[in-house]
């Protein structure tokens, strides 16, 4: 049985108070927000990003590394749909990993997300920042300062009304989309994914110029296209009923992400040339301006420019919600400082979204969105194995805990994901040692804080650290 248990120091008693300076807004979330806010998350992925993995593996290498990714991550959902039935708490993968490994296992699970959750807005303001440029003419540091500034402002101000403003500026990104679908069908040719020349690596070919290797190089880059979905159950305090919403929220938002996934990968680089799009910002706006498609500017790339600077949005707006909740879900507990779950009269944790928001600000100053790429999938994938590894030793060690939710193939389900979520960790610090560089020295400095203070002050009766 797992130890469900606060570890020896743990504090039980609190001001009476306590909890009710640490309250989140019930009930503010149906199951279609949920699905908005999973495919939220995402959306900005589709926009930007994903086409670097065309520099390091080619259509080919990154096809297949996608590919890959989008099992990992449909496995990955239909567990987390279980996960979140036994445990429907704001900490979501922390609570999942508490339940299975106590105090330490969710800890480390919890650190892994924050990195994920803080850094991946820090990555988005630098495109936000290109996409500006070519809108507006404007980029850099205020930019950044100024999306910040106006999205932590409005999640403090309500999680109802940020979430119903999620949903909207995620359908809008929807319908970019779709209109960049439609625009670049009838200029696809099987020729233009394969236009990048063959190096001399192993197994190079004009399916995959950088060998095979170029595969493992283009995991990160598959990723991005899904990356922070799993967020979803970050909001079980605030759905309206999370055992039956939860599942649905994530299991919709996926089977949406994978559909758009298959037709920006093909139609994107199909149209305008796998080689045009490896180093662009702004891919599917140079897509459609492309000389192969409708060789400038037109309304149509302008609308796709403007309304899609809507799902960068989406994504900055909905990972600030997400990392607010799992630092308020773990300072509430007191693996944080306690002080982070403080809300306001409004039911909004005010510091859990300032801080780790000064934080990403600082990050996106570098400007170097790909490598704040890496570093957020690297955190995100360490998640995964926990997560996984969670759903499958509560299976064993608890098999009759109530499950409102059982995933379909069970564990075989839930091992396919932990096994790709493993080679999704060694891909990570391949392409760039500098990502586990980072890793480390995050880890270092929360552990160090975890085993030396917050272990013994955890709070014994919040939730998550008792046994349903």
């Amino acid at each position: 049985m797992a130890d469900n248990t606060p570890q020896a120091g743990a504090s039980a008693a609190q001001p009476s108070n306590y909890f009710e300076q640490r309250q989140l807004k019930r009930g503010a979330a149906g199951w279609l927000l949920l699905v908005g806010l999973g495919v939220a998350y995402v959306i900005s992925g589709d926009f930007a990003g994903w086409n670097f993995g065309l520099k390091t593996g080619g259509w080919g290498g990154l096809m297949v590394a996608s590919a890959l990714m989008a099992t990992m991550y449909a496995c990955m959902c239909f567990a987390l749909a279980e996960l979140a039935t036994i445990a429907p708490t704001a900490g979501g993968g922390y609570g999942f990993a508490r339940r299975a490994f106590g105090p330490w296992g969710g800890f480390l699970c919890g650190v892994a997300i924050l990195m994920e959750y803080a850094i991946a807005p820090a990555a988005i303001a630098t495109f936000i920042g290109a996409y500006c440029q070519s809108l507006f003419g404007i980029d850099g540091w205020m930019v950044y300062l100024g999306f910040y500034a106006v999205f932590l402002g409005i999640h403090i101000y309500g999680a109802g009304e940020a979430l119903r403003l999620i949903f909207a500026v995620t359908a809008l990104a929807v319908v970019a989309l779709v209109v960049f679908v439609v625009a670049m069908v009838p200029h696809f040719q099987l020729s233009n994914l394969f236009d990048i020349a063959p190096t001399d690596a192993w197994g190079a070919s004009d399916f995959l110029p950088f060998g095979y290797l170029g595969i493992w190089a283009c995991i990160p880059y598959g990723i991005w296209f899904f990356l922070a979905v799993e967020g979803v159950p970050l909001a079980a305090e605030e759905a309206q009923d999370p055992r039956r919403d939860l599942p649905r929220g994530l299991i919709g938002a996926i089977v949406v992400l994978v559909v758009f996934c298959g037709l920006i990968l093909v139609l994107a680089p199909g149209g305008a040339g796998a080689a045009a799009l490896m180093n662009s910002g702004n891919p599917l706006v140079e897509a459609l301006e492309s000389s192969k498609v409708l060789g400038g500017p037109t309304w149509i790339s302008r609308f796709v420019n403007f309304v899609g600077l809507a799902g960068l949005i989406a994504s900055f707006f909905s990972i600030i919600y997400g990392y607010s909740r799992l630092v308020f879900a773990m300072s509430r507990a007191g693996y944080l400082p306690r002080g982070l779950s403080l809300t306001t009269q409004r039911k909004t944790p005010y510091l859990a979204l300032l801080v780790p928001g000064a934080i990403g600000f600082a990050l996106s100053l570098s400007g170097q969105g790909d490598l704040l790429i890496l570093v957020a999938v690297f955190g995100a994938t360490i998640s995964y194995v926990m997560m996984m590894a969670s759903h499958i030793w509560l299976r064993i060690k608890e098999p009759n805990l109530p499950r409102a939710y059982r995933t379909p193939g069970g564990m075989f389900t839930s091992g396919i994901a932990l096994v790709l979520a493993c080679i999704a960790v060694v891909a990570g610090f391949l392409v760039d040692p500098r990502v586990l560089i980072g890793a480390v020295i995050v880890y270092a400095v929360f552990v160090a804080y975890f085993a030396l203070y917050s272990r013994h002050h955890l709070v014994a009766d919040a939730p998550g650290e008792t046994t349903p």
